[in-house]
């Protein structure tokens, strides 16, 4: 069986769904899903810019209102659920957690402990950081030591 680590920030729409689990063709994939809640008000300024760079005023407008740190912990527990349900209900073994610690050291760590064969990060645009090369997927191509597929994920189911 191919195993697979499945990077998101956010509930997983159908489209999600749809694209990774046919990625593979009739392979048979498990996923491992880390789900990393909002992070800290510092992140606030980085998420506005990439919303006002795709058109989405409102959502910049709406950073403010988004649980940040430890306030973030359970919607992002219920965005999870609902990211393996969706996995489950689309015929794929799908297991997940909460990143706790540092995101780069719980997918090190997870991609270790379940001897992934690939590593696979969902994420919105977040143009400031892929600029720099300082998203995800270009941080883990330098420490997870399996292939990192850079995905974005569908805004609407």
């Amino acid at each position: 069986m191919f195993t697979s680590v499945l990077m998101i920030e956010k509930a997983l729409t159908s489209a999600d769904v749809e694209f990774v689990t046919t990625l593979h063709g009739d392979e048979a994939v498990s996923f491992h899903v880390l789900l990393q809640p909002r992070g800290d008000q510092a992140d606030r300024l980085l998420r506005a810019i990439d919303d006002l760079a795709l058109g989405e005023l409102d959502e910049a407008a709406r950073e403010r209102e988004t649980p940040e740190g430890a306030e973030a912990r359970e919607p992002g527990q219920r965005a999870l659920e609902v990211s393996l349900r969706a996995l489950h209900g689309a015929g794929k073994e799908a297991r997940g957690r909460l990143i706790e610690a540092h995101p780069l050291d719980a997918l090190k760590s997870l991609v270790d402990e379940v001897e992934a064969d690939e590593v696979i990060v969902l994420t919105d645009p977040h143009y400031v950081e892929e600029f720099f090369h300082q998203d995800w997927a270009s941080r883990a191509r330098h420490k997870v030591g399996v292939p990192v597929l850079k995905l974005f994920s569908h805004r609407k189911a």
